[in-house]
């Protein structure tokens, strides 16, 4: 097995492991979507994505409508994604995405929490080029052909497919594929996972650290303490780094 299928394993309980976070995430997500192209998901493909999601981590339908009709609305401000760098301690290199409607804030807070940490918030560049840029899919495996569908997705940019068994914090217990591609590639597979009727359950975006440092238990704690920091920022969507992590 290849990186994202060590990388899924030693995040699959993390990704989104508190559901208020989840939501929020999600819900900046929609805004995101509709303020792009519209808040009907036929014509708007990442508005599906999103409502996708929003199913896998059994977000109320009643929710989702209301982050569509609120993101509809003009006077309602846009998020900003942004990206951030920088180093934990122990050479820990740390990318953040985040999703903000008040930069400034955003900026200070981060910066706040490599000081607080001892740790180094790096320049524009610094670190981006350790991760790979990713797009991924999880599909319903029931009545699909794992080697099939990857010779039928290599052309489309497919990198690596792998089953994903079920768990009960995710998409209702169904087991699924995974398929990762570059990030470039995510508009070619959807296209082709919906017109070949392939039941999507999630999809998304992930940056997979090309080498992963290894450290002891010890230095982890130090380097968790900026990491928990910045998960618990409901400006940071997402937070990726090169310690090597456990798949227990």
């Amino acid at each position: 097995m290849g990186r994202a299928f060590e990388f899924r394993k030693a995040r699959k309980m993390k990704r989104w492991s508190a559901m208020s976070k989840a939501f929020t995430r999600i819900g900046k997500d929609i805004v995101m979507a509709v303020k792009e192209g519209g808040p009907d998901p036929d014509s708007n493909s990442r508005l599906r994505a999103v409502i996708q999601n929003a199913k896998s981590v059994n977000m109320p339908k009643d929710n989702v409508e209301r982050a569509i009709k609120k993101a509809s609305d003009k006077s309602l401000g846009d998020y900003k994604e942004v990206l951030f760098e920088g180093y934990a301690q122990h050479g820990i290199a740390v990318l953040i995405e985040t999703a903000t409607d008040n930069n400034n804030r955003t900026v200070a807070n981060v910066r706040s929490y490599f000081n607080k940490t001892d740790s180094s918030l790096g320049t524009s560049g610094s670190v981006v080029f350790m991760f790979d840029h990713t797009c991924n899919f999880r599909v319903k495996a029931e009545g699909i052909d794992l080697e099939e569908l990857e010779l039928e997705l290599i052309d489309h940019g497919v990198e690596e497919i792998f089953e994903d068994k079920a768990d009960e914090s995710e998409e209702e217990g169904v087991d699924g594929i995974m398929i990762y591609a570059p990030f470039e590639s995510f508009g070619s597979i959807q296209t082709y996972l919906e017109e070949n009727n392939v039941e999507i359950l999630s999809s998304g975006f992930e940056r997979i650290p090309q080498v992963t440092k290894k450290i002891t238990a010890e230095q982890a704690e130090d380097v968790e303490k900026l990491l928990e920091k910045l998960e618990e920022d409901d400006d940071v969507q997402n937070v990726y780094h090169t310690m090597e992590e456990s798949a227990e």
